[in-house]
């Protein structure tokens, strides 16, 4: 039976040639995972109950198993290059045909959606309404491509606008009066603020603080807050002053004021108030008057710039008014068993009955990997180790087939008997 035995040797020992030559093919490949070649002895039962010692009939290839060890990093100029750092798979749509892959060179295609080479289509969980990503059956990841309304100002999800300042306790009452915003003589301090109405149109709104009432002599200090909008119509601020304790803190009750309304001639709701103006935290002490945070939560209408993809899978779109928006969340999919999972070449497998069902979930929950940006992962095969076990596939053929040389020359001699 040598010639059986050896025959099996050559085709295991050419088996693994060809395994180790597809890995040295794919060490460029972005998410290759090489294979490693199982044996197995073939043994030769028998119906007799002889004592002698059974000789097994060769070798055969048990199973080609792929090794999902972690690929090194390799940074790229494609922000929406993905490496995944960790287990999992990314999720590919294709017409509804699903399956996975390691490799993560996506980009956008004329309909918005994330897609590889293939044309596949990346899934992930959608984006509300109202912005928040819903955990639910995943979806085709689309990037919209159109405009983000405006927000004004004065629109509650907003806030409030909030002014932090010092204003300093040792000025004096301004000596020339009325208060006229042209004439700084009339008014001790001034700050500009952008804010945006309803249609998302720009207004410059200036507050203008003229101290009535000095922290001399231990009496709290007032401040009395006028405004314009666009250098017009400049109005007491209603609600009273802002008043300071002989510590410098301003007082609780004085820390909210209602900015007042004016006519606007851009189309936006008119008359229009940018809104609440909080003041907390404003302080009264001897140091020079100053703004330490001015802020308001309004923004014009933005145009996409730019997509971005955190760790955690939300997708983000960049807007030219500075402003970002969820675009929903890629997941990553998980099994039971991985070495089960069917390859499909091109770099994409699908489940089957021994990989088990997908388990799907958010990058970095469980064992699944973390995501970083305008990366690849690399091939998993080195090529040190591949060339010598080349080698060593090579001396395993050249052995089994100097076996069947041997057992020739056998039969030879037993041929030439006479």
């Amino acid at each position: 039976m040598s010639f059986q035995q050896g025959l099996s040797g050559l085709n295991a020992a050419s088996s693994s040639l060809d395994v180790i030559g597809n890995n040295i093919a794919n060490a460029s490949t972005v998410g290759f995972k090489s294979g490693g070649t199982n044996f197995a002895d073939v043994y030769a039962a028998s119906l007799g109950f002889g004592t002698g010692a059974k000789i097994g009939i060769g070798v055969g290839v048990g199973a080609v198993q792929q090794q999902f060890t972690q690929g090194n990093l390799t940074t790229t100029n494609n922000p929406l290059d993905l490496a995944l750092n960790g287990g999992g798979f990314f999720r590919m749509s294709q017409e509804g045909a699903i399956s996975y892959t390691r490799n993560g060179q996506f980009h956008i295609d004329n309909e918005g959606y994330m897609i590889n080479d293939l044309r596949l289509r990346l899934t992930g969980y959608p984006v509300a309404a109202s912005g928040a990503i819903t955990p639910s059956n995943p979806v085709e990841l689309q990037i919209s491509a159109g405009q983000i309304a405006p927000r004004a100002t004065s629109d509650p999800l907003a806030g409030e606008l909030r002014a932090v300042l010092n204003l300093d306790s040792r000025d004096s009452v301004p000596a020339v009066t009325p208060f006229d915003f042209t004439d700084p003589e009339t008014y001790n301090f001034s700050t500009p603020l952008t804010v945006f109405d309803t249609l998302g149109v720009v207004h410059n709104l200036t507050t203008f603080y003229v101290l009535n009432t000095p922290a001399a002599a231990g009496d709290p200090g007032q401040w009395t807050v006028h405004a314009t909008l666009d250098g017009a119509d400049p109005q007491v601020v209603p609600g009273g002053n802002l008043i300071f304790s002989t510590s410098g803190a301003l007082e609780p009750a004085s820390a909210v004021h209602t900015l007042p309304s004016w006519a606007l001639t851009s189309g936006a709701v008119s008359p229009w108030s940018p809104g609440d103006m909080d003041f907390t935290g404003t302080t009264q002490y001897g140091n020079g008057s100053n703004v330490d945070r001015l802020t308001q939560g309004g923004f014009t209408s933005g145009s996409l710039v730019g997509v971005g993809v955190n760790a955690d899978g939300i997708v983000q779109g960049r807007y030219s008014n500075g402003q970002t928006r969820s675009m929903g969340q890629v997941v990553l999919a998980s099994f039971a068993n991985p070495n089960g999972l069917l390859s499909l070449g091109n770099n994409q497998w699908s489940l089957t009955s021994i990989s088990g069902p997908e388990l799907i979930g958010t990058p970095g929950s469980g064992s699944r990997a973390v995501i970083q940006a305008a990366a690849v992962e690399d091939s998993n095969v080195d090529l040190t180790k591949a060339l010598v076990e080349m080698i060593t596939a090579q001396r395993n053929y050249q052995a089994n087939a100097q076996t069947i040389k041997t057992q020739d020359q056998i039969m030879q001699t037993l041929v030439n008997l006479r």
